[in-house]
């Protein structure tokens, strides 16, 4: 499956999608439909599927556009039903969606809002995390509690390691200078802040990431290690606990 990053607003990130064998092209969180025609037009391309990971306008303010132009169904979470427009494919998880020879499984990851999900594709190895998971970094909880957060971080951190991850938002490298603060002596962690710096200064994305590498990295991930435990100064404190004071710290930065 080829997939392509397409910037948009301030710091968002669209991913085009499309299966080779069988010309289904699909748009993931498409916030705004400008850009995703331009880039189908360049590519001489037919949109055929819509996927949310979860309402945000953000995330969600393209899909009219699309769908009337295109005629494409629009994919997203049963719970969202009532949240994201005209859309006609409603999932909860454990299914899975059909895209041309592929099949996406659908994780419910709530804690960003109360309905979102991610998308797997397995046999690519590539994750549509929308804003649960960010490289180096989590979603603030908007609707959710840090309970449900932990568990859905926990949830994508058991996926295979070499899954891509490709997340809403390029908020790396402050999620970088941010991670460095509670998990200090991660030599991973360090190596890899002065990697993402170098190619911001170039103007490159830092996305996608792999599961491996933000196991490894990403303090929100982290929470379960005695490392960082015990450099917020919560050592042996139960994981969810420590998460939480991470993220309020992130929420205070």
């Amino acid at each position: 499956m080829e997939i392509h990053l397409i910037p948009a607003f301030q710091d968002n990130y669209i991913y085009l999608l499309r299966d080779p064998a069988s010309d289904a092209v699909g748009v993931v969180d498409p916030g705004d439909a400008g850009p995703v025609v331009e880039e189908l037009e360049r590519r001489g391309w037919r949109l055929t599927h819509i996927f949310n990971t979860h309402h945000h306008a953000d995330h969600v303010g393209g899909n009219g556009e699309l769908k009337t132009r295109y005629g494409c169904p629009v994919i997203g979470a049963r719970a969202d039903a009532g949240r994201i427009a005209d859309m006609e494919t409603c999932l909860d998880e454990g299914e899975t969606v059909l895209f041309g020879d592929e099949a996406a499984s659908v994780i419910a990851v709530p804690g960003h809002t109360s309905g979102h999900i991610a998308f797997h594709f397995p046999r690519t190895g590539a994750l549509f995390c929308g804003d649960t998971l960010f490289a180096l970094g989590c979603g603030r909880l908007f609707e959710g509690t840090p309970a449900q957060m932990w568990d859905s971080l926990c949830k994508l951190r058991a996926l295979p390691g070499g899954t891509r991850v490709y997340c809403g938002h390029e908020y790396t490298l402050s999620n970088a200078r941010f991670a460095v603060t509670v998990d200090p002596d991660n030599r991973d962690l360090r190596t890899r802040a002065d990697e993402v710096k170098a190619l911001r200064d170039l103007g490159q994305p830092t996305i996608p990431s792999t599961i491996d590498a933000e196991a490894r990295t990403n303090p929100f991930l982290r929470a379960d290690v005695a490392a960082v435990q015990a450099a917020v100064g919560m050592a042996g404190a139960p994981a969810v606990e420590v998460f939480a004071e991470i993220r309020r710290r992130k929420d205070r930065a």
